[in-house]
């Protein structure tokens, strides 16, 4: 339902237009469902010159359909066992380019020498000079070295992104049944069904996300 319009200021032919829909139109807990409506097919009207999207304002009727964050940094703490102070991490770097026992390695001495987590950088997926599991295997590794010898509980990002949600969840079960407390996902260009997918699984099972 269009209900307001007004002319952008300092511009001709331009206009902000204010356009309300029901909530019946969206299906709940769905975020791609509701871009779909709102930013999909209409944008390819052949009436229209040129459209922007400015703002959205989702009521919370809306917003409580879905689950939201399944913890807190309370539980994060709680994984770790630190309390009292900031968490201290950093992503392993050079990003690209490391064979998996290299990259093991750098994650052992960041660990070791007092980091309290590392993750991985977004890039790293599963190249050809670093598959995905290797990878994982030895972070794994890593972490409980170095819990073993500091007698801190460690943490490591493992990035479970890729080109599909099976193969995803498939990573995501691996960085489960090694012992690894947290995965990460790229949803910016994993997309946001993925994440939601990732999300679940993860809620499920114990993951932090």
């Amino acid at each position: 339902r269009f209900y307001d319009i007004e002319p952008v200021r300092g511009e001709e032919n331009q206009y902000i237009a204010y356009v309300a829909y029901p909530l019946d139109l969206f299906e709940e807990g769905s975020v791609t469902n509701l871009f779909t409506s709102i930013v999909g097919n209409v944008f390819g009207f052949k009436a229209l010159r040129a459209l922007r999207l400015e703002d959205v304002r989702i009521p919370p009727a809306y917003t409580k359909t879905f689950q939201g964050p399944p913890h807190g940094i309370q539980v994060e703490r709680d994984k770790l066992n630190k309390y009292g102070r900031p968490f201290l991490g950093c992503t392993i770097k050079p990003k690209l380019g490391l064979s998996a026992k290299n990259y093991g390695r750098a994650v052992y001495e960041c660990l070791r020498g007092g980091l309290d987590f590392t993750k991985d950088d977004e890039n790293v997926n599963s190249q050809p000079f670093m598959r995905w599991r290797d990878r994982f295997l030895f972070v794994a590794e890593a972490l409980f070295k170095s819990q073993a010898e500091t007698g801190e509980i460690k943490g490591h990002y493992l990035n479970a992104t890729a080109g599909t949600c099976e193969e995803m969840l498939k990573r995501a079960q691996c960085a489960r049944e090694l012992g690894a407390p947290i995965i990460m996902h790229d949803y910016l260009t994993g997309g946001f069904t993925a994440n939601t997918t990732l999300d679940h699984y993860a809620r499920d099972n114990g993951l932090l996300l």
